[in-house]
């Protein structure tokens, strides 16, 4: 039985209505999808909108994109509202990869939903030297692969070096790295707790992920319970920040990004 039959039936089932009954199907036909598009965005997808460039090339400024609920089980921030009980578990939980772009409420401020690459999972040792990534004691292979065109958040363009890193569990993405002496490029050795996890930024050198505390405005380890959803791919993308005439409104769609998975 599909998730609109189960729905439609328990509506039945309480309001005593059966088939056949035209009005009163009528009305709680209404109803229903309203109460499948609330399930839907509970349990299995939600939209969201890329407003910055830290995950660039990954994710542009301007990108919609859908984050599955399902991967790693739920808790309270994976339903609509945050409605749910508070609980270092997760109901079904199951533990994200290294590598997976991972949609999650700011530990800080959990009215604030961040999107970021996880790099780091409980136990591990995370450190950046001279600007490139170690995951415990064994710097991340990095090969270069061009230039980039990076936005920034007042609509300038400027070219970037773009590099593939390839995570200990095999899987690659690429990144934008500009300058290998910069105030994140050089840290302390990062242990992460049981049940948190690190997250980065792909445009390195402006991303404010967990390299930086909450105390100055980062985002620090993040909490099992805080994980919302994992990207999965863009619908669709526009780039608002040039369509300043109106006649340039319609060229500013990113045509050649919909519907791109997130990898």
């Amino acid at each position: 039985m599909t998730v609109q039959q189960t729905i439609w039936q328990g509506l039945k089932h309480i309001l005593g209505v059966e088939d056949g009954k035209g009005v009163a199907r009528a009305l709680l036909e209404p109803v229903a999808i309203i109460a499948i598009t609330f399930a839907s965005t509970t349990a299995i997808a939600q939209p969201f909108y890329v407003p910055s460039g830290s995950m660039q090339p990954t994710l542009a400024i301007g990108d919609a994109f859908i984050a599955a609920k399902y991967p790693y089980g739920y808790s309270r921030y994976s339903v609509p509202f945050g409605l749910g009980p508070s609980s270092h578990d997760r109901l079904l939980q199951k533990m994200p990869q290294r590598g997976d772009v991972v949609v999650f409420r700011l530990p800080v401020d959990p009215k604030q939903t961040f999107i970021k690459r996880l790099v780091g999972l409980p136990g591990d040792r995370i450190q950046m030297i001279e600007g490139r990534l170690w995951i415990n004691g064994k710097e991340l292979p990095l090969r270069a692969d061009g230039t980039g065109k990076v936005e920034s958040e007042d609509g300038t363009i400027t070219d970037s070096p773009r590099y593939i890193e390839t995570l200990p569990n095999g899987r690659s993405h690429p990144i934008y790295k500009w300058t290998w002496t910069g105030p994140l490029d050089d840290t302390q050795i990062f242990v992460v707790p049981p049940g948190h996890f690190f997250m980065m930024g792909d445009n390195r050198d402006n991303s404010r992920d967990s390299r930086v505390p909450p105390e100055q405005e980062g985002v620090g380890f993040v909490p099992a319970e805080n994980l919302v959803g994992r990207a999965e791919f863009v619908v669709g993308s526009y780039d608002f920040l040039n369509a300043h005439a109106i006649w340039s409104w319609v060229g500013e769609l990113r045509v050649s990004r919909f519907f791109n998975g997130v990898n």
